[in-house]
């Protein structure tokens, strides 16, 4: 009798045991009969879907399933009745709320002590964030391929029409590296970023810090952040202009100085525009007229005067005169922003 007495004992412990483990679950368990009606509920379900274990208990499973899935349920019963269970299931559940939330179910089959299937032990773990990393990857993939097929013809378009303007293969193969750097840089700063955009500032310090003389280059307008295709096109336009600045304009000689400035206004019809001013000025206008027919004629002036504008949708001028340089950008800002990003900054600021 007495081994009986312990035995019932240690049974009622082990199940204490259980009990406590089931509550203290970070993954929401739930216990249901061979109807789908619930019989047990503990506190990660209650924290999942909202409901208390006295507002669950008793009601159908189909409480939590969306409409549109109650397919599901009866599939899972049929399976628990032939004693298969359900392993890793990701599916959609309903809150009290009526909001949906990811989840990867789990369903067991419950036996009684003969053995026979008297219900379905249900684990449900949150997904949600798994999901969302997955969608953003599948994104950021989309996006990634987008990139690289465009930078593939941005690099054709680099060999093609550098090619017409060089006759030396050693000059050929320089330009052709430093132009396909300048696109790994603004690629650098888009990856940084998880392809979100990049700031108009890093932009422009990331192309023109391999020509040096930082401190006779001034930055000044208001704090942008620029989406991909800006990124990469204002990119190619810096790499340009620095490029032939520091061959034979400003950044070539002593003294020379650039100034490089944005402003962002409200158009016609209250559209806002983005303009972007690149000015130097040398203190050797004599080597400016080298400078004039090397803009003139390479690739940089259909970079500056051609492929930025157009692909932003907006308008460029290029001036020269004995000693200075002038390029500028009109484009609508949509064009050049992300999204609900830097069109509503009045932030400014001035290096």
């Amino acid at each position: 009798m007495a081994k009986s007495g312990g035995r019932e004992s240690e049974d009622a412990s082990a199940n204490a045991r259980l009990a406590a483990i089931v509550d203290s679950s970070f993954d929401a368990i739930i216990g249901k009969d061979l109807n789908s009606i619930i019989t047990n509920w503990n506190r990660a379900a209650e924290r999942m879907f909202g409901y208390s274990a006295e507002e669950a208990v008793g009601r159908s499973m189909l409480l939590l399933i969306p409409e549109h899935l109650h397919d599901e349920e009866s599939d899972i019963i049929g399976r628990i009745r032939r004693g298969e269970g359900v392993a890793n299931l990701d599916t959609t559940r309903k809150r009290k709320d009526g909001s949906l939330v990811a989840v990867s179910v789990t369903v067991s089959p419950i036996r009684n002590l003969s053995g026979e299937i008297v219900g379905a032990s249900t684990i449900a773990r949150d997904i949600t964030a798994a999901k969302e990393s997955e969608r953003r990857i599948r994104l950021l993939m989309r996006e990634v391929n987008h990139r690289v097929k465009n930078q593939f013809a941005v690099i054709l378009s680099m060999v093609r029409e550098t090619s017409k303007r060089s006759t030396d293969p050693g000059e050929f193969e320089e330009m052709i590296r430093a132009r396909i750097m300048a696109l790994s840089r603004s690629h650098d700063l888009l990856v940084t970023s998880e392809w979100a955009g990049a700031s108009l500032f890093d932009l422009i310090q990331e192309h023109l810090k391999p020509f040096g003389h930082e401190e006779r280059i001034s930055l000044s307008g208001p704090l942008l952040t620029l989406q991909s295709n800006a990124v990469q096109n204002l990119g190619m336009a810096f790499h340009e202009l620095g490029t032939n600045s520091s061959k034979y304009g400003a950044l070539a000689g002593e003294g020379g100085h650039v100034e490089i400035t944005w402003t962002v206004d409200t158009g016609p019809e209250a559209r806002r525009w983005f303009h972007l001013v690149w000015r130097e000025a040398s203190t050797d206008p004599d080597g400016r007229g080298e400078t004039n027919e090397s803009i003139r004629k390479g690739f940089g002036t259909v970079v500056l005067q051609r492929v930025a504008p157009q692909s932003l949708g907006g308008t460029s001028s290029l001036e020269r005169s004995p000693g200075e340089l002038k390029w500028s950008l009109t484009a609508p800002l949509e064009a050049i922003v992300v999204p609900q990003l830097g069109a509503e900054s009045e932030s400014d600021f001035s290096v």
